[in-house]
């Protein structure tokens, strides 16, 4: 039987596609800013949809962190928990995050959905090719970095502030592929 992580922080987004990647630059703000306790595990998954199955379907509990469409003007922060998650992966995430929907219902056929869910967001402006997020997002991300500490700490897995600089590499897309064998 495979470990069961507590808790599973997963960015999401495609970083080509300006505000598309804001759930990612939080997540790697997080990587940078903050220790993390054990049992809660923060990665970026980028796009990589049902690759990243064998991380969700072994977590009690997971943090989605991606853009979000809702009301709202760009840059605002949005909580989807509960039985609002399924509608919200196939009509509220970016296009570009169709895997998630595949993702999280390759764990439920599996039987093995987390028993929570919630998504942590912002609502983009701009989904169009650029490196760049929009001013609104950009400055949306450190509220939304607070969040997911904030949502930590309500699962008792508070994470401290980092007291030397940190490498993000171990979170990257790139680190969780190379796990992953994709």
């Amino acid at each position: 039987m495979t470990e069961r992580t507590p808790v599973l922080v997963l960015g999401l987004g495609n970083v080509v596609c300006t505000d598309d990647g804001a759930g990612i630059a939080a997540v790697h703000k997080l990587i940078r800013d903050y220790e993390f306790p054990q049992g809660v595990v923060v990665l970026d998954g980028g796009t990589l949809g049902l690759s990243l199955l064998p991380l969700v379907d072994s977590a009690d509990q997971v943090i989605l962190v991606d853009a979000i469409g809702a009301e709202g003007p760009p840059g605002t922060q949005v909580r989807i928990e509960g039985e609002e998650v399924a509608p919200a992966v196939y009509e509220r995430l970016s296009p570009h995050q169709i895997g998630v929907a595949d993702l999280l219902a390759g764990a439920s056929l599996l039987d093995r959905y987390p028993d929570r869910v919630v998504i942590l967001g912002v609502v983009p402006d701009s989904i169009e090719l650029g490196l760049e997020r929009t001013p609104a997002v950009q400055a949306s991300i450190p509220e939304l970095v607070v969040r997911v500490v904030e949502e930590l700490r309500s699962l008792g897995y508070p994470p401290v502030p980092s007291t030397e600089s940190r490498d993000e590499g171990h979170g990257s897309t790139a680190h969780v592929a190379r796990t992953l064998g994709v």
